[in-house]
């Protein structure tokens, strides 16, 4: 099977999102599919692989992020029995994307067509929700950096994981976690590397960006990063200084993959979604203050 990452080109660059072709038992699926300014890219990828679209039976949604499942709609506008699979929180969001886009513009404001294009409704008869199994692949929920993310476990050992297992851009060593606004969860996310380890991946196939097969080394090192990031932000450093240092962090490791590592995962996106973090734990802690 070829594993390589299907490169959606997003904004002209490379290895910034990735789709992935999968077979199952139930014929080829893609992993995820990128945003809908990426389809004509998506389009030759597959091409590249010999395949169309409509050879394509199912899309595995690893999460709702318009970078992951964005274009699904539009591919089943095109494809209209492309089966979408996809969590039970994330389901009601790919049938009426409109609170998903209205939180996008708010984050995004007027570079949200360049980067994402349209969003377009799946139909309800084309969605199933996921269970502990999928066209053959185990399935298992991998929450952390979004509440309703699943992870997809074929029977070769390779981990179709959203952001589950961060963000390392090929051919660099550095693992980050990305986490955007607005439901990281650090303490889940530490349980579902701990799944993952108990599940013993041979390799794991990252969205953002490649497939790699030191899975231990790079586990230990997302944890790192992961605990290391959210200290600075938990002790009050501020937006500036905080991307300063991560992108100091990934200089130290890839000298020259930083703005990769930024175009695929910002590391402003990072400090966002941490502030919120921390801000939200004082405040539920200051409620629950006598």
């Amino acid at each position: 099977m070829n594993r390589e990452p299907l490169d959606l080109l997003h904004c002209g660059d490379e290895r910034r999102i990735a789709a992935y072709l999968v077979e199952t038992d139930e014929g080829l699926a893609l992993f995820d599919c990128g945003p809908t300014s990426c389809l004509g890219a998506l389009h030759d990828a597959l091409g590249g692989r010999g395949v169309e679209l409509r050879d394509v039976k199912h899309l595995l949604l690893s999460h709702i992020h318009l970078d992951h499942a964005g274009a699904a709609g539009a591919l089943v506008r095109e494809h209209p029995s492309l089966v979408v699979h996809v969590s039970e929180v994330g389901a009601p969001h790919v049938v009426d994307p409109s609170r998903l886009e209205a939180s996008a513009r708010r984050l995004y404001g007027d570079s949200f067509d360049e980067l994402w294009g349209e969003l377009v409704a799946v139909p309800e008869e084309n969605v199933r929700v996921v269970g502990e199994r999928v066209a053959g692949l185990a399935c298992f929920p991998t929450p952390g950096h979004a509440w309703h993310q699943v992870s997809y476990q074929h029977e070769d050992g390779t981990l179709y994981n959203g952001d589950a297992a961060g963000v390392r851009i090929r051919p660099g060593r550095f693992v980050f976690a990305p986490t955007p606004p607005p439901e990281i969860d650090l303490d889940a996310w530490e349980r579902t590397l701990d799944e993952i380890e108990r599940r013993s991946p041979r390799r794991l196939a990252l969205v953002h960006f490649g497939v790699f097969d030191d899975v231990e080394h790079h586990l230990d090192l997302l944890r790192a990063t992961m605990r290391s990031w959210a200290d600075r932000v938990g002790h009050g450093m501020d937006e500036a200084t905080f991307v300063a240092a991560a992108r100091a962090d990934v200089v130290a490791s890839d000298p020259d993959e930083a703005d990769a590592y930024d175009r695929a995962a910002p590391y402003w996106h990072c400090y966002l979604g941490l502030e919120r973090y921390w801000r939200k734990r004082l405040e539920a802690l200051q409620a629950d203050a006598p």
